[in-house]
């Protein structure tokens, strides 16, 4: 019966500490994780503005580069039409 009392007594114990570690652990931890967020937004806010300019350039770039792919496409658009014409055409005038 001691044996049980002892262990029973050592669990409760041993759960209370290993909370006790286990919560400080935790808080530690997730400050120093959101310390190192915070620099990481502050860095990336301080960045955010010297690329603006950057990022307009390549907006209007890519802008550009899009037009001329959508230029390309309505020609071969155009192209695959007037084939597909030409075949409707030869396909009524054999019936």
């Amino acid at each position: 019966m001691s044996e049980r009392n002892n262990f029973s007594g050592g669990f409760i114990l041993g759960s209370i500490v290993g909370g006790v570690i286990g919560g400080v652990l935790g808080t530690l931890l997730a400050s120093r994780s959101e310390n190192r967020t915070i620099k990481q937004d502050k860095s990336l806010l301080q960045s955010d503005t010297a690329t603006k300019l950057g990022t307009e350039e390549s907006i209007e770039i890519a802008r550009r580069s899009l037009e001329d792919k959508i230029a390309q496409l309505n020609t071969a658009i155009d192209d695959v039409r007037q084939q597909l014409g030409a075949v409707n055409s030869n396909f009524n005038d054999g019936e």
